[in-house]
């Protein structure tokens, strides 16, 4: 993987990230006080800066070959949702994401939320919802930076990279003040997809032992395949809708994306959620915070499919497991091209 290709990498994801968080400090900053949400943001950019500070010398020393296994499973765990998603949304089984349309949720909850003042903050939710976006999409930055940098040892070129997304992204925000619509993000995050998938079939089959032929050539097999097979599902799912437009059944369609306070999509059923069982007592403060601390890394490392997840680190200790054959790598192709159209066909369902 040659310098260029890092960079490119790097910033195409960087560059979805920075969109969904600027749309967010962007709702803050133009309902509530422009002040309190850039000091949101600034406080959250601080943050991140320690965790990189502290993580990243630390990341350089754990053992190339088990950093790639772990990288690489957690770029294709990434990579396959995010096809899927992108898959979805070409075919039109999904709509598709629009910052527009999160902008303006954003505003709607922004302007219904009570103002109050806190530790010298004049507009307390302001700085929370500025802060909670920079930081949870800015872990992503940080993850993607770390994971691809250290891979290679060029941390400095993968920071770049994600500064160069952020730089411009933050400079286009500050010129309109408005959702950055005009960003082909659906086309941004196909595209991300494909790389993460790739570099994660890449350096997952290679940190689990089995050797690539070609070494580092192989990528320039594997992106264009991935890149493929993913146009080729877009396409028989489109055929699919149409017939079924036709013959005038209805296709299951997911419900509309919706989005949290941290700009993290969801996928709902088509059919109404059942009421929640009334619990025996209220959980204190202690348990609820240690539960959304837990449902924080498990969205964040397993992502809305664990199937997806558990599949993924059966392929690698497969792979392990058989590293002493030449043709180990077959065995991570062969899990994407069953993993991508069978966590299709349950978001389907």
């Amino acid at each position: 993987m040659n310098s260029l290709a890092l960079f490119i990498a790097v910033f195409l994801a960087c560059l979805v990230e920075a969109v969904e968080a600027t749309t967010i400090v962007l709702a803050a900053g133009a309902t509530r006080n422009w002040r309190s949400a850039l000091t949101g943001t600034v406080v959250g950019v601080l943050v991140l800066a320690v965790i990189v500070a502290i993580v990243g010398p630390a990341i350089t020393l754990i053992p190339l070959g088990f950093l790639r296994l772990v990288v690489g499973g957690l770029l294709l765990v990434f990579g396959m949702q995010w096809i899927r998603k992108a898959v979805l949304r070409a075919s039109g089984f999904k709509a598709l994401h629009d910052e527009t349309l999160i902008y303006q949720r954003e505003v709607e909850e922004a302007r219904a939320a009570r103002k109050e003042s806190r530790l010298g903050v004049s507009d307390w939710y302001a700085f929370t919802l500025s802060f909670k976006a920079v930081l949870l999409e800015g872990l992503e930055v940080v993850f993607i930076v770390l994971t691809f940098g250290a891979n290679q040892k060029q941390i400095g070129l993968a920071s770049l990279g994600a500064a160069a997304a952020i730089v411009v992204v933050v400079l286009i925000g500050a010129a309109v003040r408005a959702p950055l619509s005009r960003v082909p993000e659906n086309t941004l995050k196909f595209v991300v997809g494909v790389m993460l998938t790739s570099f994660g079939l890449f350096w997952g089959a290679e940190g689990a032992g089995a050797v690539w032929p070609g070494s580092d050539l192989a990528l320039l097999v594997l992106i264009p395949a991935v890149a493929v097979f993913a146009l080729l599902l877009v396409g028989v799912l489109r055929r699919r809708k149409a017939a079924q437009l036709r013959r005038d059944e209805p296709a299951p369609v997911l419900v509309a994306t919706t989005v949290d306070g941290h700009g993290h999509e969801t996928e709902a059923a088509a059919t109404p959620a059942p009421a929640p069982a009334a619990q025996p007592q209220r959980q204190n403060a202690v348990v609820r915070g240690l539960r959304s601390f837990g449902m924080f890394w498990w969205d964040f490392i397993v992502g809305d499919d664990w199937q997806i997840a558990a599949g993924t680190a059966v392929a690698l200790a497969i792979t392990f497991a058989v590293s002493g054959w030449p043709g180990a790598w077959v065995v991570m192709p062969l899990a994407v091209l069953i993993l991508i159209p069978y966590g299709i066909r349950r978001a389907l369902r």
